[in-house]
């Protein structure tokens, strides 16, 4: 007799069977692990909630997973003139006085390097690029969240850096994301970040996401947050139609740069 497997275990099955097939079926789910239809439909229901199938009629189906993410310094190379204008185009947003918080990632580097001619603002980051952007900077007051240093991303990561998190508060949040849908939201690749970006998205009255087109309509591997978290979208040209037209009707503000 087969051992029963647990829900955390045929749900990973399913995932390997995915990789393999692309689809599978709510028939198949219940053939294969000898379940009822309502287990395999709840199964399917908390992998989509975690981000990692697409749920459709009577299954799922794979995700168009976005690519390993590279080290942010050969990230730099990337759409390097779509994130300049992106980083200007969300530079005009911030008032003089303000206060803003930059996170981690090339496209927020951009809005950084277009900060620093700026008087009269205060910068909270956790990315070591972002605090050498503005070193040495005049009327740029700069503080920087400490925590374990994540060395592909220069950025620093963890209970520590969330901890600090608490003791802020910033006017604008400006993020960068590997992907956003509709389906799932803002989604990222590495876990821990992951988890120190969502006390980050809580650290100020409006959040704004830098993104080049190319992430649109894109999931990476952890679910960042829900779009409706969302203030404003910076990028660099049209988005999709149906991404767009969402966007407005919910009120989101969309700047192409």
């Amino acid at each position: 007799m087969n051992r029963l497997l647990s829900s955390f275990e045929r749900q990973d099955q399913i995932i390997q069977f995915l990789q393999r097939s692309q689809r599978i079926s709510i028939e198949e789910i219940c053939r294969r692990f000898t379940i009822s239809e309502a287990t395999a439909r709840r199964d399917l229901e908390a992998l989509g909630t975690e981000g990692k199938v697409r749920r459709v009629h009577g299954g799922a189906i794979a995700l168009a997973q976005t690519p390993p993410e590279a080290p942010i310094l050969q990230r730099q190379n990337e759409q390097p003139d779509e994130k300049q204008r992106i980083g200007e185009a969300a530079a005009e947003i911030v008032q003089d006085g303000e206060t803003v918080f930059l996170g981690s990632g090339t496209t927020v580097l951009a809005v950084a390097r277009a900060l620093r001619a700026r008087q009269n603002l205060t910068v909270i980051t956790n990315s070591l690029p972002v605090v050498n952007v503005f070193a040495g900077a005049d009327g740029i007051t700069v503080i920087c969240l400490g925590g374990m240093l994540r060395p592909s991303e220069l950025s620093f990561i963890g209970h520590i850096t969330e901890q600090s998190l608490a003791e802020v508060h910033a006017d604008k949040v400006f993020i960068g994301v590997r992907g956003v849908s509709l389906d799932f939201g803002l989604t990222n690749e590495y876990l821990p970040e992951t988890m120190t970006d969502r006390a980050i998205l809580h650290a100020g009255r409006e959040l704004i996401v830098v993104v080049d087109h190319t992430k649109f309509e894109r999931t990476a591997t952890v679910l960042l947050s829900p779009l409706d978290q969302v203030q404003t979208i910076v990028t660099d040209g049209p988005l999709p139609a149906e991404l767009s037209a969402t966007l407005k009707e919910r009120q989101i503000r969309i700047i192409e740069a």
